[in-house]
C-alpha cells in the first residue's frame, strides 16, 4: 500500500482497532492541539529526519503520551511534508 494511500486513511478520521494498522507499520498520533492518528512505516524510525520529530515528542512529553501512542508535537502539514521526503527515499 502506497504512503500517500496511508495516510489519506488516517486523515480520513475513521476510527481503527490496533489490530488494524498494517504489519511494519505504526500509528503515531500528530498536532499541537487536535491530534490526529497517522499510519506510518516503521522505516521511519530510521531517518534522521523522522528522529528529529521523535526528540520533539521526548521533550515535549517523556515517555508518557496522553493518547496512549506515540504523540508527535508539530502541526499536520509539517509532519506531511516530512512523511513525503520519507516516502521518497
Amino acid at each position: 500500500m502506497a504512503i500517500r494511500q496511508i495516510l489519506r486513511r488516517s486523515l480520513s478520521g475513521e476510527r481503527r482497532s490496533p489490530s488494524e494498522v498494517p504489519k511494519g507499520h505504526l500509528a503515531v498520533y500528530v498536532g499541537e492541539n487536535e491530534k490526529t492518528r497517522f499510519v506510518i512505516p516503521i522505516s521511519y524510525l530510521n531517518q534522521p529526519l523522522f528522529q528529529e520529530l521523535l526528540y520533539q515528542a521526548e521533550q515535549e512529553y517523556g515517555f508518557d503520551h496522553p493518547m496512549g501512542g506515540l504523540t508527535i508535537p508539530c502541526n499536520h502539514d509539517f509532519f506531511l511534508e516530512v512523511t513525503s521526503r520519507l516516502g521518497g527515499l
